[in-house]
């Protein structure tokens, strides 16, 4: 197993003990450090990718775990600030870290609908054989809700240890704080989702036989890809100094990539999406 997937499995193990943290009221500062568990565990989302794509060490395994990894962390401590009352010294009656209640239900129902379309969304585009690159929004979206997430147990470890010093105003103060957050991040988790489905929309679309899609896409695609594989970057003006080709039917080949998701959709040089592992089966079995 490589160094990103054991990254992803560790991720995936330190979940329990942010669920057991916050649950755990006996535990002086439970709350802070099931926080700061949940800060590290996030923080790896980004440092297995790097790593998988600098050394190119992608496998099916890390796609199929990260992903997976990534919602359940989120999910999970979402459910714990929205579902479990606090309950601590000077707090009458156990309060909910979101208010009002409904809203913090709400939200979590809409992000939670957001994250199993695009998954059941990437599933039919891997049935086909194709990789779906994540835009920007996705990732400011996945920032913003590790982020959430984060401040409002930060906020429920306050309310649980230090509530007789921040009731009042400074209370309300923090309570509309993050519920504008936890709404500007619902808000982008749909938008996000809603564009990237339409941005991707024709992996819905009926398959063709194998015989027109060669005639549909540019035939020296893969031999393109073959050139600029190791690489893992591909422009067009590469593309035509190379293959000695026109700078139109370069930028062609470049736009039928992007339509099939071997590459990025942004920038003048475009990451390659696809594993090497992933361009002998599709090109050379």
């Amino acid at each position: 197993m490589n160094l990103p997937n054991k990254i992803t499995i560790s991720r995936i193990c330190l979940i329990p003990l942010v669920i057991f943290f916050f649950l755990a009221d006996f535990i002086p500062y439970g709350k802070l450090v099931a926080a700061l568990i949940f800060g590290i565990a996030a923080i790896t989302d980004n440092i297995d990718g790097r790593i998988a794509r600098k050394r190119n060490l992608v496998t099916d395994l890390g796609k199929f775990l990260d992903p997976i990894a990534d919602k359940v962390l989120v999910m999970s401590g979402l459910l714990l600030v929205v579902a479990y009352p606090i309950s601590g010294a000077g707090i009458a009656q156990a309060l909910p870290a979101v208010m009002p209640v409904w809203l913090g239900i709400i939200c979590s129902i809409l992000i939670l609908a957001r994250e199993l379309i695009i998954s059941a969304f990437r599933q039919v585009a891997a049935t086909k054989k194709l990789v779906l690159a994540a835009d920007k929004s996705g990732k400011i979206k996945a920032f913003l809700q590790d982020i959430t997430v984060f401040l409002y147990m930060i906020y429920a470890f306050l309310v649980a240890q230090f509530y007789s010093s921040i009731e009042g105003t400074a209370n309300t103060v923090l309570n509309v704080i993050l519920i504008v957050l936890l709404v500007v991040t619902t808000i982008l988790t749909i938008t996000s989702g809603i564009g990237y489905v339409v941005k991707n929309f024709h992996v819905l679309k009926e398959d063709k036989k194998p015989e027109q899609e060669l005639v549909q896409y540019d035939l020296i695609i893969p031999d393109v890809m073959g050139e600029f594989i190791d690489e893992g970057v591909i422009s067009a003006n590469k593309i035509a100094d190379r293959f000695n080709l026109d700078k139109t039917r370069a930028e062609k080949i470049i736009s039928d990539m992007t339509e099939l998701g071997y590459i990025s959709e942004d920038g003048q040089e475009r990451e390659i999406l696809i594993s090497e592992k992933e361009y002998k089966q599709l090109f050379r079995n």
